[in-house]
């Protein structure tokens, strides 16, 4: 065991500092999920990316596209940009682009946060809303300035150190059900996060401090399916309201079109996809949206050893749908909500 110092979070936010034009970009992005998930604003949330960020200058790419896209279908989708940096791991892998954004086992942690959040403030300027599940408790502290919303993913879920990061986060943050499909520890964590807590953590200047939260009471449940197979079905939604409503938690459910949603075939994403936008046109108004992995080029690849040889604007972790599709799906989803 070794350790060594990181660069404050102040000291970083001075490196890649924030405007107020994007700060304000940001919490209008928090505030219309906010809208979506009272009611308030009829549109559709789609939460539409990469499974992972590895390569920036693809992710940017990916971002022009989305612009142009996000502009056609404002009127009734809301386009949220995944920019995940951590990735859990059921056993060992690349944990993501903090943690080694080398993709060669250096672990250059402190470039890691360096680049992702000069990644965010260039994503923030260029109008994206970024999306990103937090998996380190500390890594807060360096981004989420320049997050609008955030998950608590599957394998994380029962853990209170992340129901008690999530109580201080400020954007609206979406509880994914269990890889094995359980609901309800989704819904204890919404219940645990929208209460006050106290806990260690570090503050901006990088003190090991006592961190003490109001509760965020925009958290929400994300079924994602898992081993027993899918959760989006009209039954399955309206068991999992049912649930939420014992817990007096809020109903508002999103649709994870991966993973268990899809039988873990990137192909079968649409599925899902359209299946709960078509519920919500019909009338389901708690299902607020869908996520999607999404990528320039479809499917995945491995990591080699050397990075020359990686394809461009595909996925290295989860497999993606690739941008046609996507396009496809979202100007279907705009037409649908029309009807």
């Amino acid at each position: 065991m070794s350790t060594s110092a990181l660069i404050s979070p102040n000291s970083l936010s001075a490196e890649s500092p924030i405007t107020q034009e994007i700060a304000d970009h940001v919490v209008r992005g928090r505030a219309q999920i906010k809208d979506i998930m009272e009611g308030t604003d009829p549109r559709l949330l789609m939460i539409v990316g990469p499974c992972s960020i590895h390569d920036e200058t693809a992710a940017f790419e990916y971002a022009e596209r989305l612009v142009a896209l996000s502009a056609k279908v404002s009127e009734r989708i809301m386009v949220v940009m995944r920019v995940y940096f951590e990735k859990p791991r059921t056993t060992v892998g690349w944990k993501g682009f903090v943690y080694d954004p080398n993709l060669d086992d250096t672990f250059d942690i402190g470039a890691g946060l360096s680049r992702a959040r000069a990644l965010l403030t260039k994503l923030g300027g260029m109008g994206v809303y970024a999306a990103t599940e937090f998996l380190d408790p500390i890594v807060p502290q360096y981004l989420a300035d320049l997050v609008t919303w955030a998950a608590i993913g599957a394998r994380t879920i029962e853990s209170q150190t992340h129901r008690q990061m999530a109580s201080g986060l400020s954007m609206p943050v979406g509880f994914k059900n269990s890889t094995d499909g359980a609901v309800q520890p989704a819904v204890d964590a919404m219940v645990s996060a929208r209460s006050p807590h106290a806990f260690l953590g570090i503050d901006h200047s990088g003190q090991t401090c006592i961190v003490q939260t109001k509760g965020n009471p925009l958290g929400h449940l994300v079924l994602r399916g898992g081993n027993t197979g899918s959760n989006f079905s009209a039954e399955a939604i309206a068991l999992a309201q049912a649930r939420l409503e014992k817990a007096d938690a809020r109903q508002q459910i999103l649709v994870d079109c991966s993973h268990g949603n899809s039988d873990k075939d990137y192909a079968k994403q649409a599925i899902a996809f359209r299946d709960a936008v078509t519920q919500r046109a019909a009338g389901t108004t708690n299902i607020i949206g869908c996520m999607i992995e999404s990528h320039l080029n479809p499917g995945k690849q491995s990591l080699n050893g050397d990075n020359s040889k990686l394809e461009y604007g595909v996925s290295i972790t989860d497999a993606c749908i690739g941008w046609d599709e996507t396009d496809s799906l979202l100007t279907w989803a705009y037409d649908a909500m029309g009807k």
